[in-house]
């Protein structure tokens, strides 16, 4: 029986992010928790620091379901990444920002003793947030491929050249049919994402809805959506559609979309954790993020 396996996730491609890492492991370990790297990354890290090598291994030396948390250094890639590896467990998911412009994250790498000190404590909140369902039908309507979303599902064109022609359907009725480059359908979570690249709304985390954007309709009645959370969101690609598309899942998990194809998005059953140590305004990391202008501010009367 493994004491308090905890997931240690990282970028191996950045020396300053595999030091972070074995710090983690090393802090764990002195707290009397069990570090745990993902298979996949075992031979890559090893071969950095070989203190690495004797780490338990998620799948083989620990179990999904025995995971207490997971702690990742990194950027909001990574982070998705994470949230990909303890998909199906409970454990939260505790971010620190090693990149930019990181919204998933909890804290910057200036804190990230104190980030770990507090895990070992289990002194964080969790905080769920809504993700996506995501379905892939055939023409003749059987289920052909299953996945899930943080951020967002994308129907997008698989050739430069070539828009799409797709139909929208809201809770089974069609709304409007129309060329495109694509289709984004994002939760709040991503709605700081491509959503907002898109010129989506931002959504707050605490709100619980489901966005809809086209990129590039050729369409007087194509704007964003924003629909209930439990809506079932459908992108048919039309049969006159020239050529083929290709969905994407947090930039993460693709699937071919051949004309006549069918992708249906809603609410999933099972949200994603993510671990929090300080309550912000998430006003306050619009500001930040962004660098948006507040001077002259002088605060509510």
């Amino acid at each position: 029986m493994n004491e308090r396996p905890i997931l240690v996730v990282a970028h191996a491609k950045r020396a300053d992010t595999v030091a972070a890492a074995l710090r983690v492991v090393d802090a764990l370990s002195a707290a009397g928790a069990t570090p745990v790297l993902p298979a996949a990354d075992h031979d890559e890290f090893a071969a950095l620091d070989p203190r690495f090598a004797d780490v338990a291994l998620l799948g083989s030396d620990v179990g999904l379901d025995e995971l207490e948390l997971a702690i990742v250094l990194g950027g909001d890639g990574t982070i998705l990444r994470a949230a990909e590896l303890v998909r199906g467990s409970g454990a939260p998911v505790l971010g620190i920002n090693m990149g930019h412009v990181g919204f998933l994250a909890e804290i910057d790498r200036d804190d990230m003793d104190e980030a770990v000190s507090r895990a070992i404590d289990r002194d964080y909140d969790v905080e769920e947030r809504l993700a996506l369902s995501v379905r892939v039908k055939d023409a003749a309507g059987d289920v052909v491929y299953e996945t899930w979303a943080l951020n967002e599902a994308t129907v997008e064109k698989a050739s430069r050249e070539r828009m799409i022609e797709v139909v929208v359907e809201i809770d089974g009725r069609p709304l409007s049919s129309f060329g495109c480059d694509g289709m984004v359908v994002a939760t709040p979570t991503g709605s700081t994402a491509y959503n907002f690249s898109a010129g989506g709304p931002v959504i707050w985390p605490t709100v619980e809805a489901i966005a809809v954007v086209p990129l590039s309709a050729h369409a007087l009645f194509a704007k964003p959506l924003v629909v209930g959370p439990e809506a079932a969101v459908a992108i048919e690609m039309l049969e006159r559609t020239d050529g083929s598309g290709i969905l994407w899942c947090d930039g993460r998990r693709s699937h071919e979309l051949p004309p006549g194809a069918r992708v249906v998005v809603r609410r999933s059953s099972r949200p994603v954790r993510l671990a929090r140590l300080h309550p912000a305004a998430f006003t306050d990391r619009l500001v930040r993020k962004f660098q948006l202008p507040v001077a002259g501010w002088r605060g509510a009367p």
